[in-house]
């Protein structure tokens, strides 16, 4: 049974309307909680963080958690979006994924994967390494 799901949505794209609903419908099969998870880049490290000010990175996280909260509304619902806890995590997006599942103790990730291309084979390269490193089961959605 499952207790707790979380899904992982990149907010930069508009592509994950399906992972978010599949994310809700499982959870919702066997009553577990939903946390939603975007992940934005690290700022402040060293080799980059002379091109921003030092508020730009606290500025990032509120701007995609409030994008976060409005997607998720607008995709289920808001008394749904209520029930939700929401996530911006900072770093490298499969490994702040893999850290959230460990640290919350979470039982199913659902996490969408685009289409390949050449460079890429069945997956994409943040839903792989989320697919192979995992402790928890994954689900991907593959985005058309």
């Amino acid at each position: 049974m499952i207790k707790s799901v979380l899904c992982a949505l990149d907010i930069s794209q508009d592509n994950d309307i399906e992972v978010l609903r599949k994310a809700d419908k499982l959870a919702r099969l066997d009553d577990a909680s939903l946390d939603v998870v975007t992940v934005v880049p690290n700022f402040g490290m060293t080799l980059v963080s002379s091109y921003f000010d030092d508020n730009f990175q606290k500025q990032a996280v509120k701007e995609a958690k409030d994008r976060l909260r409005e997607r998720v509304g607008s995709i289920l619902g808001e008394e749904r979006n209520e029930e939700i806890r929401h996530i911006v995590a900072t770093g490298s997006v499969y490994e702040e994924i893999l850290e959230l599942a460990e640290q919350t103790d979470i039982d199913l990730i659902v996490i969408g994967a685009h289409k390949p291309d050449l460079r890429e084979y069945l997956l994409g390269p943040n839903a792989a390494r989320v697919v192979r490193h995992s402790n928890c089961s994954v689900y991907v959605v593959r985005n058309k």
